[in-house]
């Protein structure tokens, strides 16, 4: 793809011969260097041959990143921690399902009206689903923030019990307390009684790939372990499930389908779901993770 003048929103040519419109969009994360994102939507754009490119922005402030975002007429960007909750101030509407969820993890400019929507939960339960039956199941949730909010409620509307393991108190009750599940603090973490296990904060990514958010005694066997970090995409956390006879999955299948809600969302185009996961397994079997 080349551009006539080199900026964004100007018209770039096509391997066909065309011209089309560079349309901006990327992630507002911090940290942001472990992010693949910029490697499975601009492959998708590729497959597609959608006049797009994705970029990573390490943000401090989401207020100014949001502004930087109507300056400079992005049409589209993923939200990742710390600010999937604090975004949403920002913002000129929010999906149904994401101001019930309370956070955000995906924007879509339409026509200067910027959008909240959050595909973590369908992304989640997508995962899961794949490996076992969630209905009835007893989910444990580690974390509090932005993406235990969307699976906490993604697998409750699939009939789960859902149980917080949170170190915070406060943030771990009131959250257990909107999903009308349980909570049970991250120092008795291991006497938590569940199904399905699943990890949503940082620990265990890269560089800190020797961390783990939870002791060894809680996996049984038979438990599904799920880790949503997909860099390393074998965590401490996977490693030490699969040695206590759990079935595990990697945070890739996950990542792979929220990241196809926001390609269909941005674009209006079938997501080339196979091709966004091997561009990623490649980007990961390449050495990306160790970034």
């Amino acid at each position: 793809m080349h551009t006539q003048s080199g900026k964004i929103g100007d018209c770039v040519s096509t391997a066909d011969g065309q011209w089309k419109t560079l349309n901006l969009y990327g992630v507002f994360g911090d940290p942001i260097s472990h992010s693949l994102s910029p490697v499975m939507h601009n492959n998708a754009f590729a497959t597609r041959d959608f006049a797009g490119i994705y970029l990573p922005f390490r943000v401090g402030s989401i207020r100014q990143a949001v502004a930087a975002m109507r300056t400079l007429d992005m049409k589209g960007a993923s939200v990742t921690l710390p600010h999937k909750i604090s975004v949403m101030a920002y913002l000129d509407r929010i999906d149904p399902e994401a101001q019930m969820i309370g956070a955000v993890n995906t924007i879509h400019n339409q026509d200067g009206i910027l959008r909240g929507s959050n595909s973590d939960a369908a992304g989640a339960v997508s995962a899961l689903m794949e490996r076992k039956e969630i209905r009835h199941s007893r989910v444990a949730i580690i974390g509090a923030g932005g993406a235990a909010r969307a699976i906490g409620f993604g697998v409750r509307a699939r009939e789960a019990v859902v149980i917080i393991v949170n170190r915070s108190v406060d943030r771990g009750e009131q959250l257990a307390a909107d999903l009308d599940g349980h909570f049970i603090p991250l120092s008795e973490a291991a006497h938590v009684d569940c199904d399905i296990l699943i990890n949503t904060t940082p620990v265990g990514m890269n560089p800190h790939r020797n961390h783990t958010p939870v002791p060894k005694g809680i996996f049984k066997k038979g438990m599904l372990v799920m880790d949503c970090i997909y860099t390393p995409r074998q965590t401490r956390f996977l490693a030490e499930a699969a040695a206590a006879g759990c079935e595990t999955i990697d945070g890739l299948p996950m990542f792979i389908h929220q990241g196809a809600f926001q390609f269909e969302l941005w674009t209006g185009l079938k997501a080339p779901v196979a091709a966004m996961q091997a561009a990623v397994a490649a980007a990961l079997d390449g050495g990306h993770e160790t970034t």
